[in-house]
């Protein structure tokens, strides 16, 4: 298995820890990112590689809602802000002079009354409670778009923000240039496993060798735990306190992990984040989701783990394995599992 550069574990921690959201820009190279001034949890997540989406431009009238279809790469992506002081209107300026200052135009923006209230909250697509909260006498809406170039496909951009008593919620959506090449549609009669020969002396080249899967002993821990349904505690993985973002550096379990994938093809595999009983539930269960997001992303990145096979899930305090009366005990409930899940 390859292993990945040391500049590149430094710059994706670098990007991992940083506690705002980051967009892409149309070429990879290029980012914004947008601050919202203080810790941001991440508390839902969606992504689809190649999607039609409806993005609104105009508020909700006479049974209906002007929108316009956008098609490309889907993210959406929900956060949960401390908010005691501030109102919507204060949540959303700032990350909408980014947004402007990234190159988008805004098209569209309302507020509660102004949007269409009810009708307009649920003829939107928004993540379900609690992933993303949105009060129905206290929320705002922006969508956006920024041109690709020629011939390149525009990017568009949609914000929703509502707040409860001391919480802000935030959902971004974005839809982008498809991150999958154009299919070869040629069709060749050569077996793809038979090597093309030297024209000039008639001969075939030596096969290449046939690849290698890394097999984890049986008697692995995690491998054992996985061929028998068991949760897994992926126990060197290192988070900052109270943070969803792993700490920059290697990751053993991660990479064994992805060599378990590699020689189990058909294997599908669930990441459950937990945490220990201090502080609200919920804010607890949203961190234990971002902390399961954060290990697939290093998973995939990282390591080359396909995404398609590994969901996520946040348990937050509700599946202690001990103790949370003294600090070794909470230590062992703050993890990571990860635990096979049946295939079609």
């Amino acid at each position: 298995m390859n292993q990945t550069r040391p500049h590149v574990l430094k710059r994706l921690g670098r990007l991992m820890a940083m506690p705002a959201l980051i967009l892409s820009a149309a070429l990879p190279a290029q980012a914004m990112e947008l601050d919202f001034g203080t810790p941001a949890i991440p508390s839902g997540k969606r992504h689809e590689v190649l999607a039609s989406y409806t993005v609104a431009t105009g508020p909700w009238r006479a049974g209906t809602i002007p929108a316009e279809t956008a098609e490309g790469r889907l993210d959406q992506t929900a956060w949960q802000i401390p908010a005691a002081k501030q109102t919507t209107l204060q949540i959303l300026q700032p990350l909408r002079e980014q947004i402007r200052a990234a190159g988008f135009e805004t098209l569209f923006e309302c507020e509660t009354v102004a949007c269409g209230g009810f009708d307009f909250r649920y003829g939107t697509d928004i993540l379900p409670e609690p992933e993303m909260h949105v009060d129905l006498g206290d929320f705002r809406f922006l969508a956006a778009r920024r041109d690709g170039g020629t011939g390149k496909t525009p990017e568009w951009l949609t914000l929703i923000v509502s707040r409860s008593a001391d919480t802000g919620f935030v959902q971004l959506t974005r839809i982008s240039a498809p991150s999958i090449g154009t299919p070869d549609l040629t069709i060749s009669t050569k077996s793809p496993f038979s090597p093309a020969p030297d024209l000039t002396t008639g001969t075939l080249p030596a096969a290449p060798d046939a690849p290698t899967l890394s097999l984890l002993p049986a008697d692995d821990p995690l491998a054992a735990a996985l061929a028998e349904g068991r949760p897994h505690a992926l126990a060197d993985l290192a988070f900052a306190s109270g943070r969803a973002s792993l700490e920059p550096g290697t990751y053993p379990s991660l990479a064994a992990l992805a060599d378990w994938l590699s020689a189990n093809p058909a294997a599908r595999i669930e990441l459950v984040g937990h945490t220990d009983a201090s502080g609200n539930a919920q804010t607890n269960t949203a961190l234990s989701l971002a902390r399961a997001d954060a290990t697939r992303d290093a998973l995939v990145t990282l390591y080359g783990a396909d995404p398609a096979r590994i969901s996520t899930r946040g348990a937050g305090p509700a599946e202690p394995v001990a103790s949370n009366d003294t600090a070794e005990g909470r230590a062992q409930n703050r993890r990571v599992e990860v635990l096979a899940t049946p295939t079609l």
